[in-house]
């Protein structure tokens, strides 16, 4: 049986939202949180896991704009993303919000901004790495990190967990790890419901090479225990996620 691992590192510093609670902080700060078809709002009602992350921003002259990826996980093992924009153009400066269920929807109220017209393109800029040799991608701490493999792979209870090839390298070769959540919130003992979580596992091997596990801590078993699995890819790690949801949708 396996139990939630330590969270302390990376947990948030305020209690994590449900997905209702998000949606709901959400939808009460958006000025037209009314134009969102019925149907939108009664799928994300039944949402099992929410992230959000920046989308893109720009800052100039005292203006400012940016924009947000709100991503709910369905029961079915769908996804539904609201893109949420934030601006202070309106008179008085104060910070305006507006949400929008269609990628193109929020690309033409963006716009309609009074932003100067030297502003960048939609997307975030890509940082073009000069140097021969790239940086880490991780701030990687020097650690027992063979002992961290063991300890993830001992969890593990999906049969499809990486192979002999994959562990022994990096039990032999990672030198540094580093944690970070990509989806979901903790699961904690003892709190009721259903919840899932995607971890990054990435080590940092002796020859500079880095090599990520991905683990998915959900509660989506019959009796609502902790399960971890452990994938090789975060294709695979998402995938089974999926397969979990839709699983509780029939």
């Amino acid at each position: 049986m396996s139990v939630p691992y330590e969270t302390a590192a990376y947990e948030p510093p305020e209690s994590p939202e449900s997905p209702e609670e998000h949606l709901a902080r959400l939808l009460g700060r958006a000025l037209n949180s009314f134009e969102l078809p019925d149907e939108t709002i009664r799928q994300l009602d039944c949402a099992l896991a929410h992230d959000s992350s920046l989308h893109s921003a720009h800052h100039s002259a005292g203006l400012h704009r940016e924009t947000y990826r709100h991503t709910w996980l369905l029961a079915d093992g769908s996804a539904v993303t609201l893109w949420e924009l934030v601006h202070n153009t309106a008179p008085g400066r104060d910070p305006q919000h507006e949400v929008y269920v269609d990628e193109e929807e929020l690309r033409a109220a963006t716009a309609r901004l009074p932003l100067p017209p030297d502003a960048p393109d939609f997307e975030l800029p890509v940082l073009v790495q000069l140097s021969p040799i790239p940086e880490p991608r991780h701030a990687y701490v020097p650690d027992d990190s063979a002992d961290h493999v063991r300890r993830l792979l001992r969890r593990a209870e999906n049969a499809d967990r990486p192979g002999d090839d994959l562990s022994t390298l990096l039990l032999r070769e990672a030198f540094a790890h580093q944690i970070t959540q990509a989806f979901g919130k903790p699961c904690r003992a003892g709190r009721a419901g259903l919840c899932f979580s995607l971890y990054e596992h990435a080590f940092l091997l002796r020859d500079g090479r880095e090599i990520s596990l991905w683990e998915v801590e959900h509660t989506a078993t019959p009796d609502r225990r902790h399960m971890c699995e452990v994938y090789p890819t975060e294709e695979a790690a998402r995938e089974a996620m999926e397969r979990r949801a839709a699983r509780l949708g029939h």
